[in-house]
């Protein structure tokens, strides 16, 4: 984060979106409420991809990081809601940064709708379909930056 943006009173924040062989990552900052997709890690029954993980935690560096908490439609825990949680644990222990999970009901549908709209509109492929999960990321994040 840049001194312009430090002064300013602006945090830096990663988002993520916990899936059983992805995990959608989006940054955003508390100054602009926005968030954007960065990437999309591999994940599998054995764990994520934590060196990938480093990487983006050690670049952006984030005050704070945002995991999506996968409810059920009517809000109830299920076995990806389970992972995503023992995932938000894993990572606020690993880093040592403070940890909120965000109700992410719907933030699957929103993203095929912003991909759908970005193909329309010839600002995304086919082939982009793989950043779905760090599209999902961004909206978890703007759903959490904009309560703040």
């Amino acid at each position: 984060m840049s001194g312009a943006a430090a002064q300013s009173g602006a945090l830096c924040v990663l988002g993520f979106d916990v899936g059983t062989r992805r995990i959608g990552v989006a940054v955003g900052n508390t100054l602009s409420h926005s968030a954007r997709p960065l990437a999309v890690v591999a994940a599998s029954d054995q764990g994520p991809d934590w060196s990938a993980i480093d990487r983006h935690v050690h670049r952006w560096n984030p005050a704070r990081l945002v995991v999506g908490d996968p409810l059920s439609l009517e809000g109830e825990v299920q076995a990806i809601t389970r992972r995503a949680r023992a995932f938000a644990e894993a990572v606020a222990e690993r880093y040592g940064v403070p940890v909120d999970l965000v109700d992410e009901r719907s933030t699957s549908r929103e993203a095929d709708r912003v991909f759908a709209r970005r193909r329309r509109d010839g600002t995304a492929r086919r082939k982009d379909a793989a950043e779905l999960d760090a599209v999902a990321a961004s909206l978890i994040l703007e759903r959490w930056l904009q309560t703040r």
